[in-house]
């Protein structure tokens, strides 16, 4: 399996010019924990997560020291620290050095990429541009997917498959992201959120009516304290 076949399409992401406290907000209405940052054209040039927005005046966080004398002295380690828990700009806070994969990367390479440089998330890039994200859950849900016996004959045909249906998705009447969908010898896994549960039945119905899908394990969860009556 390559990266292409359960990472994220619909990755949501900021500007490099955001603030801070909107990056919290979307951290929290989307249920994740770091958002990919790009530029005017759209390339990407950074992340930002929970752990950059740690420590932060505003809620009284910082690390306790001078910092007026700190960020005027020569450690230049010291002056960078002030800046990130201070600017209320992405460009300012955010990781520069970004651990990215391709479509084609096996799994296997992109596991060692999270080890190795200890990060829960890998945004999968294309040509430049982002194109989907990876994380630990999205390894432990193509694990779960598993059947006790794979047919290797298929799995260019469960690709095939994978992309029909995304595109199907995202013409069908739904708000909120497209859910993440691992396919297994037809078998398709739901992994996400939705805002509701008729936009439950909506992706279901919309997979279920795919040709080719066998089977359909629903694992969508609503969001808390969403019903139908408030959309």
């Amino acid at each position: 399996m390559n990266a292409s076949d359960v990472m994220m399409p619909d990755v949501i992401v900021v500007s490099a010019d955001a603030c801070v406290k909107d990056v919290a907000k979307t951290l929290l209405a989307n249920h994740i924990s770091a958002v990919p940052v790009v530029d005017q054209q759209g390339s990407l040039v950074g992340i930002i997560s929970e752990g950059d927005l740690v420590r932060r005046p505003e809620i009284g966080t910082e690390r306790t020291r001078s910092w007026w004398l700190d960020a005027l002295s020569t450690n230049r380690g010291l002056a960078e620290e002030f800046v990130r828990s201070h600017s209320r700009k992405v460009k300012d806070v955010m990781t520069r050095e970004v651990v990215t994969a391709r479509p084609d990367t096996p799994l296997d390479q992109i596991a060692t990429m999270l080890e190795k440089h200890r990060v829960k998330r890998v945004p999968i890039v294309s040509d430049g541009k982002i194109v989907g994200i990876v994380s630990r859950a999205n390894l432990v849900r193509a694990l779960a997917s598993l059947t006790e016996k794979r047919i290797p004959t298929t799995v260019a045909s469960d690709a095939a498959l994978r992309g029909t249906l995304l595109a199907r998705l995202q013409k069908a009447p739904r708000t909120g992201s497209l859910p993440n969908l691992i396919v297994h010898d037809g078998t398709v896994q739901l992994w996400g959120t939705v805002d509701s549960e008729t936009q439950r039945k909506v992706v279901r119905v919309a997979v279920e009516a795919t040709p080719g899908v066998r089977c359909v394990v629903d694992n969508l969860i609503v969001h808390a304290g969403i019903t139908d009556n408030q959309e």
